[in-house]
């Protein structure tokens, strides 16, 4: 079976189940929703399965939370003659028990289909298994992060990480600050069309998001990569040797002014907003190439921005460097690079997220020969070296509990539409959703690719123009 990621256990049994378009959705009244996904999901047809919340004696597929099942996101999936039985103790592992039930389906099945029987048991490695979009540089519609959503969640990632701010765009309206968006949000790098997402429009995003089992945490970045703002909003001061609206690729050469009240002001009007609009636990303050502010600065005023995020009910997050700082104990840190600051924050006991970007920055192209990406970290990544890692040994000597998990960012220097967007996403993020999923000692490189070979033909059917890595044997997509 070419299940991504790999599951914890699968036992192949004797026999099969036929699923036809009559099969009924069972399920109690607090699962309809979920319930009325699967049946949508089933269907091979306009009509979804149809619903029900008995046991009748027709075979049927079941739905069912199990406090037996202790672990909050694992599951049990059961493929019997008679029916096939969805379990879990929540219902996100009600729903990656889908998603694996989908797996289990033809690449493009037309009911009736006939599904192998099989027991399998499942939970994830890790709690935090996210992807990162930067719609910072290049602005992307909703409909594009809607179906980036639905692939991910297919891989059970259950974080979206939005890199709503930066120098070359602000992507999010704020009312306090209406010129934001309206000024910030109008470039994009290169010159290209910029934009910005209402309140509505976020608010929406988040739901979807939701929906899916995943949390969506967005990021202002400060005080560096905040030229898009700065033009907005003159009073913010701040040092920058560019003057205006910002369209290139340099890092570092902006931030606010640290020592104006207005400053804290904008951050404190900016980040209540966010709040107020994110569900989620956390707000990401960025903190990351803040080379225009030295640490004699940069320090207070991180340590200034932690105690506006817990005031407002949430939990900072930032990037590695603000590891320099002294640390909230729930301030979440997260390592890309910079292995000495990260363990300075390791020192403090925070937790951490691991994106180390010569395995997991999307962005980095696959090898000489990519169109699309960049090469800063001075090597390339491709599939491989985004399978083969473990998130627990690239800062060795700290305890597994201070890993939260794994995120794979995706910076948009150079990615400017969906297709570039797959290009680059796929099939590199199945690859990380193993090594957030799996544990290491059953990962094994030639049984993935030889997994991932398969979801080729699934992922063209999905519409997604994945790159077609050297490292894997294509399945025929016919």
């Amino acid at each position: 079976m070419n299940l991504l990621p790999l599951p914890r256990s699968v036992q192949n049994r004797p026999g099969t189940f036929r699923l036809t378009g009559r099969t009924p959705v069972i399920a109690s009244p607090d699962l309809q929703p979920l319930a009325a996904s699967l049946a949508r999901a089933l269907s091979s047809g306009p009509d979804p399965l149809p619903l029900g919340t008995g046991s009748p004696d027709l075979p049927a597929v079941r739905l069912e939370l199990n406090p037996e099942i202790t672990e909050a996101e694992g599951y049990r999936l059961e493929v019997e003659p008679g029916g096939i039985l969805l379990q879990a103790c929540a219902p996100a592992g009600l729903f990656w028990a889908l998603q694996t039930l989908l797996q289990l389906l033809p690449v493009r099945p037309l009911l009736p289909v006939t599904i192998d029987c099989v027991r399998i048991q499942d939970a994830p490695r890790h709690a935090w298994r996210g992807l990162m979009l930067d719609v910072a540089r290049h602005f992307f519609p909703l409909e594009d992060i809607k179906r980036l959503i639905d692939l991910a969640a297919l891989y059970k990632f259950n974080v979206l990480h939005l890199h709503l701010t930066d120098d070359q765009g602000w992507r999010l309206e704020i009312r306090s600050w209406p010129k934001l968006a309206e000024v910030g949000g109008s470039t994009a790098t290169h010159g290209d069309p910029g934009g910005y997402y209402t309140q509505a429009q976020y608010r929406e995003l988040v739901a979807y998001a939701a929906g899916r089992c995943m949390t969506v945490i967005p990021e202002i970045d400060l005080p560096s990569h905040t030229q898009a703002a700065i033009a907005a909003c003159p009073e913010l001061g701040g040092i920058s040797k560019h003057a205006g609206l910002y369209t290139g690729t340099e890092v570092g050469f902006s931030t606010l002014d640290v020592h104006k009240e207005i400053t804290y002001r904008f951050i404190q009007d900016v980040l209540g907003e966010l709040a107020a609009l994110t569900p989620g636990p956390y707000l990401h303050i960025g903190g990351d190439e803040a080379h225009s502010t030295p640490d004699t600065d940069y320090i207070p005023f991180i340590e200034r921005v932690q105690e506006i995020v817990r005031k407002l009910g949430k939990q900072p997050l930032g990037w590695e460097e603000i590891g320099k700082a002294r640390l909230l104990p729930e301030t979440v840190v997260q390592y890309w690079w910079n292995e000495t600051v990260t363990r300075q924050a390791a020192a403090q006991g925070n937790r951490l997220v691991i994106s180390p970007a010569r395995h997991a920055y999307l962005d980095i192209k696959y090898d000489a020969a990519t169109r699309l990406g960049q090469d800063w970290t001075r090597s390339y990544v491709e599939v491989r070296d985004s399978y083969a890692w473990d998130p627990l040994s690239v800062l060795p000597g700290l305890p597994p509990g201070q890993i939260l998990g794994v995120e794979a960012p995706l910076w948009t220097e150079t990615i400017v539409s969906r297709d570039d967007m797959d290009a680059m996403f796929f099939p590199r993020l199945c690859a990380i959703a193993e090594v957030g999923w799996t544990d290491a000692g059953r990962r094994e490189w030639q049984d993935f690719r030889r997994r991932l070979s398969a979801h080729g033909p699934r992922l063209t059917s999905l519409g997604v123009r994945y790159h077609p890595s050297a490292q894997i044997d294509w399945q025929n997509e016919a």
